[in-house]
């Protein structure tokens, strides 16, 4: 898995070995997902709920998020995030909590302009904080979230939106906006 432009391109991340508890999202899926959303990262306070490896928030922070707040709770996986995060140098514009991502949203008060949701598939965690999550958005901000492709999802919950569906496979990539950037 590698950072595919900003600051960190083309560098390597560590990944967890198998699928059983973390299943990364792809390569292709990633440049999806960011080529989306490419001009609304910079500056941004970003959330990257079930983390994983990092990869999505790091790939946030090389394209000039200001700061990233990575939620895990799997030992394994929050031991990679930190020495990914300290192999792209971005320590200092992140922090790593080891809760329950879905308790976490449901109890903060913070608000984030961008928002990457990509929990365990049919475990019906996706279901769950996705409506919890578009109560974190700042205004004109997104929620990108990862999904089995047959799998059915909102597509409004009060001022969130979903903008746009991508299918790649069995996989789908679904942008959600909060209002109207102008």
């Amino acid at each position: 898995m590698k950072v595919i432009t900003g600051t960190a391109r083309g560098m390597r991340l560590q990944t967890l070995p198998g699928e059983d508890t973390v299943r990364p999202t792809s390569q292709r899926v990633k440049e999806a997902m960011f080529s989306a959303i490419q001009f609304e990262i910079e500056g941004r306070q970003v959330l990257d709920a079930f983390a994983g490896c990092g990869q999505l928030g790091i790939e946030a922070l090389s394209r000039g998020a200001a700061h990233c707040l990575f939620l895990e709770q799997d030992s394994r996986a929050q031991k990679l995030v930190q020495e990914n995060l300290a192999h792209a140098r971005f320590a200092d514009q992140a922090k790593l909590m080891p809760v329950d991502a879905v308790q976490y949203i449901r109890r903060t008060s913070e608000q984030f302009g961008v928002i990457f949701l990509d929990p365990p598939f049919g475990t019906g965690l996706l279901q769950e904080v996705l409506p919890l999550a578009a109560e974190r958005l700042a205004a004109g901000g997104l929620i990108v979230c990862e999904a089995p492709a047959d799998e059915a999802l909102p597509e409004l919950m009060d001022e969130v939106a979903l903008r746009r569906s991508y299918r790649h496979g069995r996989t789908k990539v679904c942008v959600y906006q909060k209002g109207v950037v102008e």
